[in-house]
């Protein structure tokens, strides 16, 4: 059924039945059908005629506007009625009884060709079936020329010369499916590794930005002093920081990390990816949150931690000191919780 309903897909795009072309499409049929059944009006009560009219009309609408392919089974219904219950209220007259014409089964057999082309196929050659039951039906009692009988034959090579071409198209939609689920990966390949070459070039851009010069003194073999070993602790634990929760690694978070690290508070900053889509003012929020409460720590250990996706509480900020503990928690509303 999947695979059916990618190949109505791909038929629709590659025969333009969709968007602005679409509705061209509609213009045209919805024109054909009223070429074909105002002859209707010269022989056939006013009022069934205009009725067929409307009923074959609006068939043309929903087998065309509906765009979930193949096409509900309640529209389908619907446009397979309206094919032989068009053609009795335009070939029956309630004074003279059965007439002699067949226009009607020539204007739906171009919206029952569209039906197949909306992947179904069996429901077509259904509608088929009732409206040739009804020429028959008119042919034996109204006694209409073999000719014109031959003539409703039409409908029926219309609906087959489009259901051959569906059958024809099959292996060139199979070629575009597969086409388009090899763009598809490819894309999304190219878009993985892009993703991950611009997370290299950051982490090393900010590798570069922090850790190049005491990297250099080290690499010259100088003597490290007390206040660079102390830099290079600090350092260490921030790049830490980077890998373990990337998206706290902001200015104003590292500072007020490195700060607190400076004083002889531990810290410690987790990732556990509720971040990720959640708006940018919500993350200055957290972010100024955790800020203020490692600004304000003098010993004791701070944690940061942003929680899974799908909590209510997006992040928490727990402050262990000798003389109290702290917990504030900040929910995906941004409703900041202190408790202690």
């Amino acid at each position: 059924m999947a695979m059916a309903e990618a190949e109505q897909f791909e038929l629709r795009d590659l025969l333009g039945l969709r968007n602005r072309s679409a509705w061209l499409f509609l213009i045209m049929l919805e024109a054909t059908i009223g070429l074909y059944m105002v002859r209707n009006f010269a022989e056939s009560p006013l009022i069934p005629v205009v009725l067929a009219l409307v009923l074959v009309v609006v068939a043309g609408v929903v087998v065309l506007v509906i765009p979930v392919d193949p096409l509900p089974w309640s529209a389908t219904v619907f446009v397979v009625a309206a094919a032989p219950v068009a053609t009795v209220l335009t070939s029956f007259d309630a004074e003279h009884g059965w007439s002699k014409q067949v226009w009607t089964a020539f204007a739906a057999s171009y919206v029952l060709a569209v039906l197949v082309l909306r992947g179904r196929l069996g429901a077509a050659w259904l509608g088929v079936l009732g409206t040739g039951v009804v020429i028959a039906v008119v042919g034996v009692v109204a006694g209409v020329r073999s000719g014109v009988l031959l003539g409703a034959i039409v409908p029926v090579a219309t609906v087959a010369g489009v259901s051959m071409f569906t059958a024809i198209m099959r292996p060139t939609q199979r070629s575009l499916r597969l086409l388009r689920e090899e763009a598809t990966m490819r894309a999304a390949a190219e878009a993985t590794m892009a993703a991950e070459n611009g997370e290299r070039d950051r982490q090393l851009a900010r590798l570069d930005k922090v850790a190049r010069p005491i990297l250099e003194r080290i690499a010259e073999g100088a003597e490290l002093t007390c206040d660079e070993r102390e830099q290079c602790r600090l350092l260490e634990a921030e790049l830490r920081d980077g890998l373990r929760a990337p998206h706290l690694a902001t200015d104003e978070l590292n500072g007020a990390a490195r700060g607190a690290r400076s004083r002889g508070v531990e810290v410690v900053l987790l990732d556990d990816g509720g971040f990720a889509g959640v708006p940018g003012w919500l993350r200055d929020q957290v972010i100024a949150a955790a800020a203020r409460e490692l600004d304000s720590a003098n010993e004791g250990s701070v944690t940061v931690r942003i929680l899974p996706m799908g909590r209510r509480i997006l992040a928490t900020v727990l402050v262990n000191a000798p003389d109290q503990d702290r917990r504030t928690e900040i929910d995906a509303a941004g409703a900041v919780q202190v408790s202690t």
